[in-house]
């Protein structure tokens, strides 16, 4: 299992770039060890307080970031956490594809970022892999891609 190490020593100013967080409930330790590890980057980056949304699990996070959007419109870019282990059942399927295709909607309707880290995935031990308290943990990905983007969409206004 190839995983990649994410350095913050050059991390891009955005001052008081205004970015959300919306994590699922479901493995709730989880997505909060992503959710910690994200946050100190973003204020690094001089993003303003980050507000952090929890919702009952992945497949209600397209909606909540179409509500959040719609009630906020100054947010410039969303971030998304979630877990989505495989099965007995085809339900794993059902939320991931729901889910991944909400997100992309969302994001497309409502021009805004959303940098998705929900993980879909056959194992929980793959999961926690991605979420230990270390330099590879996807909270570190997302405040960067995060930061990323919205530096670039500040340079490229429409």
């Amino acid at each position: 299992m190839a995983q990649i190490s994410y350095s913050t020593n050059q991390i891009a100013h955005v001052p008081s770039a205004k970015v959300a967080i919306i994590m699922s409930k479901w493995y709730r330790e989880l997505s909060e060890s992503m959710v910690q590890k994200c946050v100190p980057i973003l204020m690094q980056a001089g993003c303003a307080p980050v507000d952090v949304h929890v919702v009952p699990g992945c497949l209600e996070i397209p909606l909540a970031a179409r509500r959040l959007h719609q009630s906020k419109p100054e947010i410039e870019a969303l971030i998304v956490f979630g877990i989505i282990v495989k099965g007995d059942t085809y339900h794993f399927e059902m939320v991931k594809d729901l889910t991944m295709s909400g997100i992309e909607r969302v994001m497309f309707e409502r021009d805004v970022p959303i940098i998705n880290e929900i993980l879909p995935v056959d194992r929980l031990e793959y999961a926690q892999a991605r979420c230990a308290d270390d330099d590879r943990n996807k909270g570190l990905e997302a405040a960067l891609a995060a930061i990323e983007i919205v530096e670039w969409r500040r340079r490229h206004p429409v």
